[in-house]
């Protein structure tokens, strides 16, 4: 049976940084202004204004994807070194306080500032979110419930926020601590259908939980405008290499999930309680984590868990062409992921700036610059 040719697309949230104080800088409207000039439609503001939110035009296989990092990264950066600030690709900022942030401007950012008050002015995080092409609605659904399982590992895979306000949290993605304050966070509830969720999705719109659904913000949803399954959930990954790995790992586990149903064959589902006790491991010690193999009941190192995984889905990464960037798992285990590269610095310097300058370096890896 052939593997499914699955389209990319990708949206990187960056944060906008005064190289000098290495504080956090409100300057999205003047950023828009050029940006848009040469970016048009893919660089859009996020609710506060030291944010910028870039997406790639649809890639049909992972070498595409990559010239899209590649590309939106270098043009963000250059316009970022115009106006003399830097760009920072991390899931939050070391010491930036969210109070000290200003709101962007806008009647969308003022309605959801009055609905979600502090819970939408904390929002001082940065992810990546990954969309893979499906078109079929069903099957959609069908992956989505089935990808919930692997949540935790691509998370832990990801982990760049392990500060928040001048703290070591103890945790490797803090971010995902903040996200889960949001309403309909987290991990998604199982669906029979897309109908069924459709049905959802009108009772929360009827009952104005929300007024249209891209405020579901789950960890795994089908976009809502789009024909694809959108991976929402892990931190953005501050080197390019790291995010076009993180990225051909999703393409091939929706590759082998919809290969496997179309053998009448699914992955086992696991109660999402258990789900989320992975998750919480993945959080709290990133690819140093001991997950649970639900399947076995049993206590397994991460590293083991991905390895398998590589076995799992070695039948459709030849097909799709992502066999190299899969392997680069391998790379992220042996030298950490940015939030233990984060924690070294500051455990050798002692300084939080350090650390900024570290994350600005590392985004720039990679870039034509």
């Amino acid at each position: 049976m052939s593997t499914p040719k699955l389209t990319i697309g990708v949206e990187e949230e960056y944060q906008i940084v005064h190289p000098e104080t290495r504080e956090l800088h409100s300057y999205i409207q003047e950023f828009l202004e050029e940006g848009r000039v040469v970016l048009r439609d893919q660089i859009k503001p996020e609710f506060l204004q030291s944010q910028v939110e870039v997406g790639s035009n649809i890639c049909k296989d992972i070498h595409e994807a990559r010239a899209e990092f590649v590309r939106l990264r270098t043009t963000i950066c250059k316009l970022a070194e115009e106006k003399g600030l830097a760009v920072a690709a991390s899931g939050t900022h070391p010491f930036s306080k969210w109070s000290d942030q200003k709101v962007t401007a806008g009647e969308r950012y003022t309605k959801h500032e009055m609905n979600m008050a502090d819970i939408a002015r904390q929002m001082l995080v940065f992810g990546m979110h990954v969309h893979i092409g499906v078109d079929d609605p069903d099957l959609r659904i069908d992956v989505m419930n089935q990808a919930r399982y692997f949540v935790p590992h691509f998370l832990a895979l990801s982990t760049s926020s392990p500060f928040w306000h001048e703290r070591e949290t103890g945790l490797k993605s803090y971010r995902t601590i903040i996200m889960n304050d949001l309403p309909r966070a987290g991990l998604p509830p199982h669906f029979l259908s897309y109908t069924e969720y459709e049905r959802f999705v009108d009772t929360l719109i009827k009952t104005n939980c929300i007024d249209e659904p891209t405020k579901i913000w789950w960890d795994i949803r089908p976009h809502p405008k789009f024909p694809t399954i959108e991976f929402r959930f892990t931190d953005i990954c501050t080197k390019i290499d790291e995010a076009v790995c993180l990225t051909a790992l999703f393409q091939a586990l929706v590759a082998k999930l919809i290969k496997l149903r179309r053998s009448n064959i699914a992955w086992r589902q696991y109660r999402r309680n258990l789900i989320t006790e992975n998750k919480w491991r993945a959080v709290r010690h990133g690819k140093d984590g001991v997950l649970i193999d639900l399947g076995k009941r049993e206590e397994v190192s991460l590293q083991l868990l991905i390895h398998e995984f590589l076995e799992f889905v070695d039948d459709v990464v030849d097909d799709l062409d992502v066999r190299n960037d899969c392997e680069y798992v391998h790379t992220i285990f042996e030298h950490g992921t940015s939030a233990d590269r984060q924690l070294a610095t500051y455990r050798q310097t002692g300084s939080l700036k350090a650390v900024v300058d570290r994350i600005i370096e590392e985004t720039r890896q990679g870039c034509d610059l």
